[in-house]
């Protein structure tokens, strides 16, 4: 039997998603978290000299928590339990706490007891860890994606450390892919693979700092690109952007209520409000309402246009939209039809502003290229003495304490402090926007010329 259960095992090992197999075994295969395990760090210490303490690892999806956990207990040779806070409750953890006490009466092993997900435990669960991490017969290691000053009582956080985990950068991505290609054992290594310089870097963006997203989906890349792409002469396979693009697209699919007329019209109505036309906005209003298409459909478009194509420039136009929306379905037809066009001539004649969707779409396109950038300390809420501790809200300046309510002080990111995304014309209302962000610039200038 034992052969059958080798061969079994072997079966399963080979099945495992690339980024189970890729899990690091050492300290120094951790890429990311130098801060955390790198030389002379509190971590590195306590592994080298092994004195473990209890902990909660606090960091975003896929930033290496359960890794590290696990090489805490290979490194130090500890018995290593791993415990899902959503499958498990108050009965599997006493099995935990006998367990553990056998483990140490017996083979004189200290116990880790990992608990993924801490988050989800209730008080009560959290309550029977107490007594057994502060006498020491377990080392409680908690892995949360969520505040711990929020979701751990403190009467165990008390008895915890705090190990704050970072998403991984750019580079530490990048390690962790071409690490998975190279390795024979576990990883990509016996098919040959070369990842293209383009696809590689679109890997890297779309995984946002996670180590788990970015091997998932060069796994998938990499099955397309056998099964798609012939070897060259050298039998080496290359894994192209297309391959990876193929391989992470979420695909939308249009629903064609009435065909291409249907869009013609809609396109019609659309441009002709656009152009301030408020005749040809009425025509082919009417147009669509005759032909029987759903007047809350074309609702929907003049609320998405008042902030499309009119937006600051005249904010009441959103407020005109809204109320066409709710007196067509308070009126039905044909009354409500009226408010359907008094709304399509006031957005017709409105000043027009796609400033706030140009803005909109540059700050989009900032938060896919950049990723999840960490928000600056001092702008970030601390109700708790944990996040006091840790920085949060230091040299915040409450806007109410200056001279018009404006406080010169930076909210972006430091990777983008500074960046514009809105830019005010000067139709309608938004030329008073343009004067109020011109003078507040003009401020920021003087601080930092120390004026």
């Amino acid at each position: 039997m034992e052969l059958f259960d080798q061969q079994a095992q072997a079966v399963t090992d080979h099945q495992r998603p690339l980024a189970d197999r890729m899990r690091p075994q050492r300290l120094d295969d951790l890429h990311g978290q130098e801060s955390v395990t790198g030389p002379g760090s509190l971590v590195r210490h306590a592994i080298e000299n092994d004195r473990i303490f209890s902990m909660i690892l606090w960091g975003p999806p896929g930033c290496g928590k359960t890794t590290l956990a696990r090489i805490v207990a290979h490194e130090t040779s500890s018995h290593f339990i791993h415990f899902s806070a959503v499958l498990s409750g108050v009965k599997q953890i006493r099995e935990v706490i006998d367990e553990a006490r056998k483990q140490l009466q017996f083979k004189r092993r200290r116990t880790v007891l990992f608990v993924d997900e801490i988050h989800r435990f209730n008080k009560a669960q959290q309550d029977a860890f107490l007594h057994h991490v502060e006498s020491g017969l377990i080392t409680l290691i908690g892995a949360t994606t969520e505040n711990p000053s929020f979701e751990v009582i403190s009467a165990l956080l008390s008895r915890c450390r705090v190990i704050t985990l970072n998403s991984l950068d750019e580079n530490s991505l990048g390690r962790v892919l071409d690490r998975a290609l190279a390795d024979k054992a576990a990883g990509l290594g016996d098919w040959n693979l070369a990842l293209a310089d383009d696809a590689r870097e679109h890997l890297v963006g779309m995984a946002c700092g996670d180590a788990r997203t970015a091997l998932n989906n060069l796994e998938v890349a990499v099955s397309l690109a056998v099964a798609e792409s012939p070897p060259a002469a050298d039998g080496r396979r290359t894994i192209t952007l297309e391959h990876v693009e193929n391989a992470i697209q979420k695909k939308a699919l249009m629903y064609d209520k009435g065909g291409e007329e249907h869009f013609n019209l809609i396109s019609a109505f659309h441009k002709s409000m656009r152009g301030s036309d408020p005749d040809a906005s009425l025509y082919w209003l009417a147009r669509m309402i005759e032909a029987g298409e759903d007047p809350l459909y074309v609702a929907r478009r003049m609320v998405r246009f008042a902030s499309e194509d009119v937006g600051n420039a005249d904010p009441f136009a959103l407020r005109i939209a809204l109320g066409a929306v709710e007196a067509f379905r308070f009126l039905g037809h044909p009354e409500g039809e009226l408010a359907l066009a008094q709304a399509a001539v006031y957005l017709a004649t409105a000043p027009k502003s796609n400033s706030v969707y140009q803005a909109w779409k540059a700050a989009g396109a900032a938060a896919r290229d950049k990723g999840a950038l960490a928000v600056p300390l001092h702008i970030r809420n601390a109700p708790t003495r944990l996040m006091k501790d840790m920085g949060y809200g230091k040299g915040y300046r409450y806007a109410h304490d200056f001279k018009d309510g404006y406080a010169v002080q930076e909210h972006l990111p430091e990777a983008i402090a500074g960046q514009r995304f809105y830019f005010p014309t000067d139709r309608g209302y938004e030329k008073m926007i343009a004067g109020r962000l011109e003078t507040w610039r003009e401020l920021k200038d003087k601080v930092k010329k120390g004026e």
